[in-house]
């Protein structure tokens, strides 16, 4: 049973942690660092550098995911039972869908949208519809990447409090 959870824990924490260093470092160096060079279209290629990491980590992601939902399962069969089994299975399941969907949905449309571009999204006028559909798309994208942070932030804290 030990580990199980400890499996379970790894996953968890692989997979918040990489969604904290991605969205609150990497992303940030990244245009950061090509525009203090002052790269040709530095944003475009920032966003290019950033798009493969999260396209890399995305599948990181679903190994995880796969790891906490066993994990779980296993658990709940050997037993005893892990406290608020069901609530947490939800809670990951919800995370592994959002996931999925930011990864297999959203991130190859906004791949699609930026290579039709050809340049930064942001170097559009503003009343351009590809600027807007690029600014939607990556609201999405980060608003699904937010449910699997908060979510795993829930589950480690259920996990280490019982």
């Amino acid at each position: 049973m030990l580990v199980l959870r400890y499996a379970g824990l790894l996953a968890l924490t692989v997979w918040v942690g990489g969604l904290v260093v991605l969205g609150g470092i990497a992303a940030p160096s990244t245009f950061d660092v090509l525009a203090a060079r002052q790269a040709a279209d530095h944003r475009a290629l920032a966003g290019a550098v950033f798009g493969e990491a999260l396209r890399r980590f995305h599948l990181v992601s679903y190994g995880c995911a796969a790891v906490v939902i066993a994990t779980l399962l296993a658990r709940s069969v050997l037993g005893p039972r892990p406290r608020g089994f069901a609530v947490r299975m939800a809670v990951a399941a919800v995370m592994a869908c959002a996931t999925l969907g930011s990864g297999a949905v959203v991130s190859p449309r906004i791949s699609r949208l930026q290579a039709a571009i050809g340049v930064s999204p942001s170097s559009l006028a503003e009343s351009d519809p590809r600027r807007a559909a690029f600014g939607r798309l990556h609201a999405i994208s980060t608003g699904l990447l937010f449910v699997p942070l908060l979510g795993g932030l829930f589950l480690l804290y259920r996990e280490l409090k019982d």
